[in-house]
């Protein structure tokens, strides 16, 4: 099976507004998975949904072949084994960067305080930020306070890493220090999948494009066929705009 497998998955809010219609689409391991489209489009909910943080009312999601809705899935230990970075960091405030990325790995993982800390110097370090260990998060920039998160979800080995509009929330000098990290991660053969309007990034690395308008998985194609000539005229409304400025 794919690592994730996403069949037929629908979601409302109440019984008027239906944010997912029917969404199909697979990221094998190893694979980059760009998800783009207008705001509102239903891009965050769904990656949401692949780690249960968003219920849905019907379809299905297997995770590395774990049935999402089977009721004896254990939902926080899958979610342990998939890596998240939210738009707003998301961070400790009142902990140091290194308590950040330890105490899950203590907590979840059942790793020893040595244990814990090593892999989090090494993991500051892989993200450039070894000599800010010591600080809190409101001590650091937003990019950095974004590759803190980024670490942390590396802490926990995932199968897996979600990346929800990572750089959105960034000042523009800040983008590239993250983006950096992300091109790193996808060169070593992480599975990804990351919604974002940065298409420079989804140029570089992703092998595929999935665009969603509506709650609806437009398209789903590798790069170059969406960067080359969308089929529809929403997404080449919408790169057409995108990639203007």
């Amino acid at each position: 099976m794919p690592m994730i497998d996403i069949q037929a998955v629908s979601k409302w809010y109440g019984p008027q507004f239906q944010v997912l219609k029917d969404c199909t689409t697979a990221v094998e391991k190893g694979e980059v998975v760009v998800v783009c489209g207008p705001s509102g489009s239903g891009k965050s909910t769904l990656i949401k949904c692949v780690n249960a943080l968003e219920p849905f009312q019907s379809g299905a999601i297997h995770v590395d072949g774990i049935n999402l809705q089977d009721p004896s899935t254990n939902l926080p230990k899958l979610r342990a084994r998939i890596g998240m970075v939210f738009q707003h960091f998301e961070l400790f405030p009142h902990l140091k960067i290194t308590e950040n990325l330890c105490l899950a790995q203590e907590k979840v993982l059942g790793r020893s305080r040595d244990e814990a800390m090593t892999k989090a110097m090494a993991l500051l370090e892989r993200v450039g930020l070894k000599d800010h260990s010591h600080k809190f998060p409101g001590q650091l920039s937003g990019g950095q306070q974004q590759r803190v998160a980024i670490a942390r979800a590396l802490a926990m080995d995932p199968i897996a890493m979600l990346f929800d509009e990572p750089t959105s929330a960034l000042d523009p000098e800040m983008i590239t220090e993250v983006l950096d990290v992300m091109v790193e991660l996808a060169r070593e053969g992480m599975t990804m999948m990351v919604v974002t309007h940065e298409m420079g990034f989804a140029r570089k690395v992703a092998h595929r494009v999935i665009f969603m308008d509506k709650g609806e998985i437009i398209e789903d194609r590798p790069k170059e066929e969406f960067f080359g000539t969308p089929r529809s005229e929403r997404a080449q409304v919408f790169l057409s705009k995108i990639l203007a400025h």
